[in-house]
């Protein structure tokens, strides 16, 4: 039989990177998205001579109306799982941040994960099986951090729950992961300071990895990874707002990040 494929988004570092190695690990042929061609060339040869696996360059970037149709064009083929996981932050204040870097914000964290969910679905559905797993942050269930990174991962959030609920029992399903503080290029690329951030706050790629698609595995459609986010935001959803405001900015900061 085939190998089932997967297409992952942003894998050229952190989350991405670690979960394009485990389905390739568990005998997945790939196809890897991301602007950075070199790299995306460097871990496809990785992961073909570790796994025996084909892998799939396909450079693009996702804020580019014509690269995201060359992506939906090969979702249209079909996979087995998609994983959205291509996202990034911004430092500096909000009211004055160039607009066309929040719109692009805005175009890769929440309208590439529309488009490309909606493509990958149809085949998907005619199948009866498959996954999306849109990777969001704690930062979408606690606001606070940053304005503009925060509500993108609300979006996805809300979306992905309500696209699940809309395919019980098709055989298909959307998941939502939530990690917290993870050890990854993410906030170096992004200019954010996180120096202040402490030791049992911050996850490993590998940690994060294996207990969302643990989750997956079990049909949750949220998956937050490491106790510690458990507990921080089971309290979010019971204390009053103005308290989850006050702790997200003493523990993320709430200034120079949009």
């Amino acid at each position: 039989m085939p190998r089932p494929t997967a297409l992952i988004t942003g894998p050229t570092s952190g989350l991405g990177a670690g979960y394009a190695r485990r389905f390739a690990r568990d005998g997945y042929d790939l196809v890897l998205v991301a602007r950075d061609v070199d790299r995306l060339v460097d871990l496809a040869a990785e992961l073909r001579a570790a796994h025996g696996v084909e892998v799939e360059v396909l450079p693009a970037d996702l804020s580019v109306v014509a690269d995201r149709d060359r992506v939906i064009r090969r979702l249209d083929a079909g996979v087995a799982v998609l994983v959205n996981n291509a996202g990034f932050g911004t430092s500096g204040e909000f009211a004055y941040t160039d607009p066309a870097l929040l719109q692009r914000q805005l175009d890769v964290n929440v309208t590439a994960v529309m488009h490309l969910t909606r493509a990958a679905l149809p085949s998907m559905l005619a199948a009866h099986r498959g996954s999306v797993i849109n990777i969001a942050s704690v930062a979408g269930l606690l606001s606070g951090r940053g304005s503009t990174y925060s509500a993108s991962k609300a979006w996805v959030v809300s979306f992905s729950e309500g696209l699940a609920n809309g395919l019980t029992g098709t055989g298909v399903g959307v998941h939502a992961v939530c990690p917290g503080f993870v050890r990854t290029e993410f906030h170096q690329r992004a200019g954010i300071n996180m120096a202040a951030i402490r030791g049992p706050l911050w996850l490993s790629v590998d940690d994060v990895v294996a207990e969302s698609l643990a989750d997956v595995a079990k049909g949750k459609v949220l998956s937050i990874p490491g106790v510690q986010y458990k507990v921080l935001t089971t309290a979010g959803r019971i204390v009053p707002r103005t308290l989850v405001r006050a702790l997200t900015k003493r523990i993320g900061g709430g200034r120079d990040r949009t």
